[in-house]
């Protein structure tokens, strides 16, 4: 793959004609030149930029959009042979019945970000595959107990809980990148979210205990519990991000360069009255 990767991926927007228009080119690099124009004083380490994410309250409601992806789905790759192997299927049937949910997954992390793409907006494909996560341990929590007799349904939602779990990394990693036009800040704050909502895994490691089998009330109330915050976070950030935007738009571009200097304005990144919040 390192091979591949070498000898394949593009070094520059001037090296991508096939794929990129000549205005799309000219863009991106644009936007590189402005960004080596705002790092000219860069240090190695920026405090700065390190203190402005560790105190920025859309960075926590990010990393609970993350932990409702990291908790169940690290609790159940862990675990998911041991559940299909409580329906009654062989060690290498089990493993083998790993493969359908994983690719379901695959599927839908490809398809929702398709769509976010398309209509600029993050948070519902956040939103629903967070709901589909709190359907699926719904059903598992509830019918775990008789997972002998209802094999076709607790497959259903082991599956169901894969479509959802795998869209909502790469949504909330969107929405953070989106949403810091500082280029150091926003190193920093990719980073802190990843690191974050990394913690999750460890949480998961520990909620499928082996004496709860095949009910695992603690790992599936566990994992529904954290879908649910999830929700709760991204609806409260998007109404916070919707309602900042709001208000900046009763400020005009004239207005606002009367009252700030350029510098000043470059210096308050998405706190700027012109940045406009990705919702």
């Amino acid at each position: 793959m390192a091979v591949l990767c070498y000898l394949l991926l593009i070094d520059s927007p001037a090296l991508s004609p096939k794929w990129l228009s000549t205005d799309e080119i000219r863009f991106l690099e644009l936007r590189q030149i402005a960004n080596l124009n705002q790092g000219e004083n860069h240090k190695s380490f920026d405090m700065r930029a390190l203190i402005s994410v560790v105190t920025d309250w859309k960075i926590y409601l990010l990393i609970f959009g993350a932990w409702s992806n990291a908790v169940p789905n690290y609790a159940l790759k862990f675990t998911m042979p041991e559940i299909i192997t409580s329906m009654g299927y062989t060690s290498a049937k089990a493993q083998l019945l790993t493969i359908p949910p994983y690719a379901v997954g695959a599927f839908s992390s490809y398809g929702f970000s398709v769509f976010a793409d398309r209509y600029k907006w993050r948070m519902p494909f956040i939103l629903v595959p967070q709901l589909s996560i709190v359907v699926a341990f719904a059903i598992l929590f509830s019918k775990a107990a008789e997972i002998d007799n209802n094999i076709a349904l607790c497959y259903f939602g082991v599956c169901l809980a894969c479509f959802g779990m795998y869209p909502i990394l790469p949504g909330v990693n969107t929405w953070n990148v989106s949403n810091n036009p500082d280029p150091h800040k926003r190193a920093v704050a990719i980073g802190y979210l990843i690191c974050m909502g990394n913690v999750g895994g460890i949480i998961g490691s520990f909620i499928y205990r082996a004496d709860e089998k095949p009910r695992y009330p603690t790992g599936y109330g566990t994992s529904l519990a954290f879908a649910a915050a999830g929700i709760v976070a991204c609806l409260v950030l998007e109404g916070l991000l919707w309602r900042s935007n709001k208000r900046n738009s009763h400020l005009t571009v004239e207005e606002i360069r009367q009252r700030y200097t350029e510098g000043e304005l470059q210096k308050m990144a998405e706190r700027s009255p012109l940045f406009k919040y990705t919702l």
